[in-house]
């Protein structure tokens, strides 16, 4: 299957590739996507008491809504490969923003939960498409050699998104109107359809294989089911035997999908890259040390406000060092890549990385506030140098033919991870805070520290998955003067 380029707006300086000016603009365009997406995850959760008072609902009713849009991530985002390639890049990413723009405007007009529910789903649909259609764009766009600047300047919305989101939707209720968390999409998401018209190349197969309905039913459902009961995890809602029933449902309904795809020709995510040693290394080493890295989120601003007894606005300035630290220091990763290579990089990266957690556990009653920032502004940068280099070594021995496939995987993994990530963190919290409800703040300080050291610990033991790299993977992406055959 050969990948036909269509003609980019602006008189492209290749034919049938993208201009010098859409080139330039198109991480921008990337990145304020993976904003959106990244931002709407956390948004919502200070909102929560004035969206459920407002919709006379009891606060509990409101988790449907904050389930929802995870949920509809989950089971479409497989599906945004067939799909780029299926209806070109361009048409699919403007469809995308479309829909998430729209999926926001409803969602602040909604009168009722049930309705706000079905809208989540909708926003959902929108975002699922955006993150790895957007990211399979660029790697289509940029030579191997240049896909480390491109990545690791996009890769700060996902950073930035779940640190700011807190703090933004605070202001939003406390300032204005909780409807405005949504309605905050909607100029965004139009500069961005035009955004799209204008720069945005466009990629498509000349023929696709007919999309996986088994699999994706299969797999969509089972990742749908799984991510439900990470979402619930912890709470009282369901009995522990409802859990692991349908626990087991959710692995019985992966497991039924990876027979079925070692059946078929073209299943709906094509598990035979995972052959691919850089491929491999990449994807389930980004999984497990997210596991561990993807719980900071959620334990930071938990031990700086319960235990600590800072504010939501204090806790959320805390934690903004990280995202500074992933900006100022995004130039310094291609020299950084080039110069110490994968290999070295993720296994000394990722060793440091359960350090600084650890670090964390430190952190006390009586620690300056200048040390925080300090160990936060380190930490910023470790996991921006930590994410760019996972992203962009899952394409380093891909084929042109196999990108779309390797970015829906990718996701997938990595949206599942996320979900596991605050799971796990959830998990180890409650093991040594039993009663978080109506524990002291010497009690949680010290609950969290515990947390924090198991999830370094576990952090630091993943480095395992990336000593199987060779010392020369991924030269043809960290390495900056390479010739690129047309």
């Amino acid at each position: 299957m050969a990948i036909s380029p269509v003609s980019c707006a602006n008189s492209p300086s290749i034919p049938g590739g993208p201009s010098v000016s859409s080139k330039k603009l198109l991480p921008w365009l990337v990145a304020v996507a993976f904003f959106m997406e990244s931002l709407d995850t956390t948004i919502l959760n200070t909102a929560v008491p004035a969206i459920s008072e407002a919709l006379k609902v009891t606060p509990l009713s409101m988790k449907s809504v904050l389930a929802s849009y995870t949920l509809s991530l989950a089971v479409f985002i497989p599906i945004s490969g067939w799909m780029a390639d299926r209806f070109g890049t361009r048409r699919v990413f403007a469809s995308a923003i479309g829909l998430f723009t729209v999926g926001s405007f409803l969602c602040g007009i909604s009168s009722n939960i049930h309705l706000l529910v079905a809208c989540r789903i909708l926003q959902g649909c929108g975002g699922a498409m955006m993150v790895p259609v957007g990211r399979l764009t660029l790697v289509r766009t940029f030579a191997k050699s240049e896909l480390i600047r491109a990545m690791s300047f996009v890769a700060i919305p996902a950073l930035v998104g779940p640190m700011l989101g807190p703090i933004a939707g605070g202001l939003i209720v406390g300032y204005l109107h909780w409807r405005f968390i949504f309605f905050v999409n909607v100029p965004i998401g139009l500069l961005g359809l035009l955004m799209v018209y204008l720069h945005l190349p466009d990629y498509r197969e000349e023929k696709t294989h007919a999309l996986d309905i088994v699999g994706l039913i299969l797999f969509g459902s089972g990742i749908a089911l799984l991510s439900y009961v990470l979402e619930i995890f912890g709470e009282h809602t369901l009995s522990t035997g409802e859990i692991l029933g349908l626990l087991a449902i959710s692995l019985f309904l992966i497991g039924g999908y990876l027979f079925h795809a070692r059946e078929i020709a073209f299943p709906l995510l094509r598990l035979s890259l995972f052959r691919i040693r850089t491929f491999s290394a990449a994807v389930s080493g980004s999984f497990f040390t997210r596991l561990g890295i993807g719980g900071v989120p959620f334990l930071l601003p938990l031990l700086y406000q319960v235990g600590l007894g800072f504010t939501p606005i204090q806790s959320g300035l805390l934690i903004m060092p990280q995202a500074i630290a992933a900006m100022s220091t995004k130039f310094l990763l291609p020299r950084i890549l080039n110069r110490m290579g994968y290999r070295g990089v993720l296994v000394s990266n990722t060793v440091i990385l359960g350090l600084l957690l650890l670090l964390f556990a430190t952190i006390g009653l009586r620690t300056p506030v200048w040390v925080i920032v300090l160990q936060a502004f380190c930490y910023g940068a470790f996991t921006s140098l930590q994410y760019t280099s996972m992203n962009t070594l899952v394409y380093a021995d891909v084929t042109e033919e196999e990108t779309s496939s390797a970015s829906s995987i990718a996701s997938t993994m990595q949206q599942m991870s996320i979900s596991f990530g605050v799971a796990a963190a959830g998990l180890t919290t409650a093991l040594f805070i039993p009663n978080r409800a109506h524990s002291n703040p010497r009690e949680m300080i010290h609950g969290i520290h515990e947390a924090l050291l198991v999830l370094g610990v576990f952090t630091i033991v993943s480095t395992i998955l990336f000593t199987k790299l060779s010392s020369g993977d991924g030269q043809n992406v960290s390495q900056q003067k390479v010739v690129h055959a047309e």
